[in-house]
């Protein structure tokens, strides 16, 4: 595993990020029309969510497949440091 692959992700993951990127293109619109802030927060936050659950999905996906794959190939090392990786950059996002 401390070599890196290309990862294939799950139609999930890009149907979550179409999502989020229509609410992204809304509350564009929403500061454009003058909306108040309580929207806006409201909005904003929904988006937080939605970015925290796909990158829960992604995380998932990695443990799934990356990190399995590396216990096949007896790279317990490089899986380690893999995993240390994902969980830090999946604590950074809150």
């Amino acid at each position: 595993m401390t070599e890196r692959h290309t990862c294939a992700h799950s139609a999930d993951v890009m149907r979550r990020l179409s999502r989020i990127e229509g609410q992204i293109k809304g509350i564009k619109e929403m500061v454009s029309d003058g909306r108040h802030c309580e929207e806006l927060l409201t909005q904003l936050s929904a988006v937080s969510s939605a970015v925290t659950q796909v990158a829960r999905v992604i995380l998932t996906e990695h443990l799934e497949h990356c990190i399995a794959e590396g216990f096949a190939n007896n790279d317990e090392e490089g899986v380690l440091q893999s995993l240390e990786q994902a969980v830090d950059q999946f604590a950074k996002l809150k």
